[in-house]
């Protein structure tokens, strides 16, 4: 019998719950509930995101585990979100793991969500790619959008961050000024293929360094269809696929010339991609015509795990239950967790 451990992992940090059983680095089982109750408001809403969780939780990680075909008793560690997320999210997840933890006596692990996201890269399936170290991500989310400098598992380094909103956030407000139902990101990327690049032009940020800014393409787009509106009140409708494809250049083209800006400064030229916004069609067919061009190599993951998902905790409570660090019963969730 394999000497690999088996950790459950469970993921709540936003509207997802998310339960997923690894042996080593293979996933058995990745189960992902979804609240479809937040669209009629048109973005999260916490108190019922937290309400959701509590009714999924359990049968999330019941099937989690059935799915793996493995009995809690051989469950070797549970992990958890510690944040960063809305809290109440958080609280769900992280008293279930205590719980079962204590119940099994088993170790406890907190995973940082965005280290999570990185460490995705290193989940063990049939396209099995994984960066070497150091190499570059680009983690960009509906609630972050970072370039992180990554040394090894447990050594990363934040080199530039969002000033404001982040990308996914900028998707999702762009989304909705067009009238787009939530969560938009995908339809933009939809619409966008019928469109072009170039139709429309908006405010470009001049932030200097690495760090990133979006709430002023956010106004200015919110401006340019505000002002085309008045002269004709069918001019979204008319032209839906060009501005979503516009929007969309605008947001990737800021978020690639970080990346690459990143790249000169460090020297780096492993480049990889994490989170929500990494699922982006757009986002991945540029990277690899700028990796052509550079001479980059890169890692895109499987679109199953740029959404939040529990595999890519389990992954990375993987390598802390390799060094043995694990937490106490008195570990809380943190909101604004840092790395």
């Amino acid at each position: 019998m394999s000497s690999d451990p088996i950790i459950l992992a469970i993921e709540s940090s936003c509207d997802d719950t998310s339960a997923a059983v690894l042996k080593g680095r293979k996933v058995l089982s990745n189960i992902v509930a979804n609240q479809e109750i937040h669209r009629k408001y048109g973005g999260i809403v916490p108190e019922l995101a937290s309400r959701v969780h509590q009714q999924n939780i359990i049968p999330v990680v019941d099937t989690a585990i059935n799915q793996a075909d493995i009995k809690k008793e051989e469950i070797s560690a549970i992990a958890f979100t510690k944040g960063p997320g809305l809290l109440g999210s958080l609280l769900v997840g992280s008293s279930f793991a205590k719980a079962f933890a204590l119940a099994r006596d088993i170790p406890l692990i907190s995973v940082n969500h965005m280290q999570g996201h990185i460490l995705s890269h290193f989940i063990k399936d049939s396209n099995h790619h994984t960066p070497s170290f150091p190499f570059l991500c680009l983690t960009v989310s509906g609630g972050h959008t970072q370039i992180v400098k990554v040394q090894s598992t447990i050594d990363m380094e934040i080199i530039g961050t969002t000033l404001d909103d982040a990308a996914g956030e900028a998707f999702d407000k762009s989304a909705n000024i067009l009238g787009l139902p939530y969560p938009g990101g995908l339809l933009i990327d939809k619409y966008s293929k019928n469109g072009n690049n170039n139709a429309f032009t908006f405010g470009k940020p001049n932030i200097k360094g690495l760090d990133f800014s979006f709430s002023g393409l956010k106004t200015s787009i919110l401006y340019k269809i505000k002002d085309n509106i008045k002269e004709n009140p069918s001019f979204v409708k008319e032209n839906m696929s060009d501005l979503c494809a516009s929007i969309q250049y605008s947001i990737i083209s800021i978020l690639l010339e970080k990346i690459q800006k990143a790249s000169e400064l460090t020297q780096i030229k492993q480049i990889a991609i994490a989170g929500g916004v990494s699922a982006n069609s757009f986002l991945r067919s540029e990277l690899e015509f700028l990796a052509n061009k550079k001479g980059y190599s890169i890692f895109i993951p499987k679109l199953e795990y740029c959404t939040d998902n529990a595999a890519m905790i389990g992954i990375a409570a993987l390598f802390k239950y390799e060094a043995k660090d694990f937490v106490s019963q008195a570990e809380s969730p943190s909101a604004r967790l840092l790395f």
